[in-house]
């Protein structure tokens, strides 16, 4: 990967209908990173994207599974290089912050946080609702793993070429972003956050996110992400929960019971026991499944130093030859 000693860069660019802005944005990367490779992939796009994008010399390849998260598994799949950059097609993120985006996976970061939502995106965006999903998102992360993560979903990123080749891409749409961030923070690498100024789509260019549909997906990672990555606080706050309520059904049979001697409510005290016994049971499987979370986090951290080894004594190997 490595030629005259230069680390290689990679500027990776999932796109679907994007003919209005492909070319300024392949165009302005190429001027921000001139010793850069610039791929597009075209996600089944219909109208003249992949044409213009190879006109401005971009490497077009296409693939045909729908969704930003299979496009970014297939690139991370296909392109080596030391450092990636990645962002949309769509001309909203500025290409003159990628060298500094890139100078900070040099020095040692796993990705590279394009931050936002710091500088314009709430003056620029102007679409309520994602603003909210933006607020509601980072909150919910941010609480969950005592992290301050500024922009969780942005899609302007720099990443090394371990965390490439490590990170399993999951997801298969918009929601990619939300996973990982969460997939960093769990496993504890190295983020860096850069502000950038984001501006809008230009006119004649469409989002093709879907407020509600979208929201709902990314909603539904973070559901899935907690209850795989932090599974004691997910089913021991629920089992709490249930345990708490079938012991206060429980109290008030008990107190029945101790002013007239009889159990007047047996399917009252049957199902408060029940209760209980399924609040102890989910705790249970909190514990064991975070146990179980944790030797995942340490395979996963054992499984990338050898990666990284392994890389390192290649790139050796190479530069002797």
């Amino acid at each position: 990967m490595f030629e005259n000693n230069q680390p290689s860069v990679a500027v990776l660019l999932p796109c679907f209908n994007e003919e209005v802005t492909i070319g300024k944005v392949v165009r302005n990367f190429k001027a921000a990173l001139p010793d850069a490779t610039v791929y597009v992939y075209d996600n089944n796009s219909t109208d003249r994207t992949a044409e213009i994008a190879a006109a401005e010399g971009a490497i077009v390849r296409r693939e045909p599974r729908q969704g930003k998260g299979n496009v970014i598994r297939a690139m991370f799949e296909d392109i080596d290089a030391d450092v990636y950059v990645m962002a949309d097609g769509d001309d909203t993120y500025p290409a003159d912050a990628a060298p500094a985006m890139v100078s900070k996976v040099l020095d040692g970061y796993d990705m590279v946080i394009g931050d936002r939502l710091s500088s314009t995106y709430f003056q620029e965006n102007k679409r309520p609702f994602h603003n909210f999903g933006n607020r509601l998102v980072r909150g919910s992360i941010n609480g969950l793993f005592n992290a301050h993560v500024t922009d969780i979903m942005t899609g302007y990123r720099a990443f090394s070429f371990t965390f490439v080749k490590t990170y399993p891409v999951l997801s298969r749409g918009f929601e990619v972003e939300t996973e990982m961030t969460i997939h960093s923070l769990n496993n504890n690498l190295r983020l860096y956050e850069m502000p950038i100024q984001y501006r809008d789509r230009p006119a004649g260019s469409v989002s093709k996110l879907d407020t509600v549909g979208d929201g709902i997906k990314v909603m539904s990672t973070i559901f899935r992400m907690i209850r795989e990555y932090k599974p004691l606080p997910f089913f021991g706050t629920i089992g709490l929960l249930i345990g708490a309520i079938g012991i206060l059904l429980c109290g008030g049979v008990t107190y029945e019971f101790t002013k007239t001697g009889l159990v007047a409510r047996f399917p009252t005290l049957i199902g408060a026991i029940m209760l209980v016994i399924v609040g102890l049971l989910l705790f249970a499987t909190g514990i064991i499944l975070d146990v179980i979370a944790k030797n995942d986090r340490k395979t996963f951290i054992t499984d990338t130093n050898q990666f990284a080894y392994l890389r390192r004594h290649f790139t050796k190997r190479q530069r002797s030859e």
